[in-house]
């Protein structure tokens, strides 16, 4: 007997779909579980460790080394301001401290000469104590001499500003060739190591949050949670909110994360049952948010449903729409699919 190719072919298509229908789903149970009740409030994370250099010392910039953007070591020149008059100004401290030390060895040598012929009484008392006034004039002008140099060498320094500490340059004030004076701040930055969110909270929570607040952190552009690593409540509150400002540590080098951030900060006040399912679960198309309800049949059915709020485990809470003990498809876009082939 001859087979049909075209036959054979379209065989193998229908059990292969029929074997694809036949594949269960991953489902996931609608369960009622007792969750940490939280109080969110929206925050903004800011750097630890941020700070604006400027100059200390008049004149015009030189070289600037760094950018915005750049990691900056701590210790690099990120800025050099030109030294010429520094150099010239050190230069002629010196030579006023070398005069004075010339001036203080010779009054040295002549008062220890006045000493002697007083022992020997060739001169009198008043000549010796004259020979002992200019003697201590020459030791204070050499010391006032020697602290004006310490302080041109200092200046001459401060041509090349220092990067306090390793870190991230968010901000740039000055342009190469610029005359800037004492104060003139140059550049800004920060460690992204040390990152913390800054929080105002409602007087009358307070009470609920507690004194030692546990608090997870949620960035919601990344979609992730973060732990805190510390957490104060400053005591003073702001007289025209009349809130308090919390500060929440975060733990070291978060990636991706940077000051000015929007963030939400979730403290934990108690204990609450919620009807919970997989965030992978809801499909949301414009204004409608759905998730696939699969029968006893394991057939998926689109069902719309209102949602409250996810937590750090990738669940959401369910306000309407689906019962306890009902199942939903983990995965929503394999389930439309299935959905659409049964329509077929």
């Amino acid at each position: 007997m001859k087979r049909n190719p075209g036959l054979v072919f379209g065989l193998a298509v229908m059990l292969s779909a029929s074997v694809n229908a036949a594949e269960p789903l991953a489902t996931a149970p609608v369960q009622l579980r007792e969750v940490e009740q939280t109080y969110s409030v929206d925050g903004v994370v800011e750097a630890t460790h941020q700070s604006t250099v400027s100059a200390q010392i008049s004149g015009r910039v030189k070289a600037i080394n760094f950018d915005v953007g750049d990691r900056v070591s701590r210790g690099q020149i990120i800025l050099k301001i030109d030294e010429r008059e520094a150099n010239q100004a050190l230069a002629g401290s010196r030579a006023q401290l070398s005069q004075a030390e010339a001036a203080l060895q010779n009054a040295r040598l002549n008062y220890e000469r006045a000493q002697q012929l007083f022992t020997q009484k060739f001169i009198s008392q008043a000549a010796l104590d004259k020979a002992k006034s200019d003697y201590d004039m020459a030791k204070a002008q050499s010391e006032a001499s020697a602290a004006g140099a310490e302080q041109s060498a200092l200046a001459q320094s401060y041509t090349s500003v220092i990067a306090p500490y390793a870190g991230v340059v968010s901000a740039r004030m000055v342009e190469m060739g610029e005359m800037v004076t004492v104060g003139k701040p140059l550049m800004t930055g920060f460690d992204p190591s040390q990152l913390r969110v800054i929080a105002n909270v409602p007087q009358d929570k307070l009470a609920d949050i507690g004194s030692r607040p546990r608090v997870t952190v949620e960035v919601p552009s990344l979609s992730r949670w973060i732990k805190a690593a510390s957490v104060t409540v400053q005591p003073s509150a702001d007289v025209r909110t009349h809130s308090t400002q919390v500060r929440v540590d975060l733990p070291a080098n978060q990636a991706s994360i940077y000051p000015g951030m929007f963030v939400r900060t979730h403290f934990v006040v108690g204990k609450e049952k919620k009807l919970l399912i997989p965030l992978s679960a809801v499909l949301r198309r414009s204004e409608v948010v759905a998730v696939y309800v699969v029968d006893d049949l394991g057939w998926p059915r689109l069902r719309q449903v209102r949602l409250g709020d996810a937590n750090e485990q990738n669940e959401i809470e369910v306000l309407a729409g689906l019962n306890v003990g009902e199942r939903v498809a983990r995965e929503a876009v394999k389930a439309g699919m299935l959905a659409s082939e049964k329509k077929q």
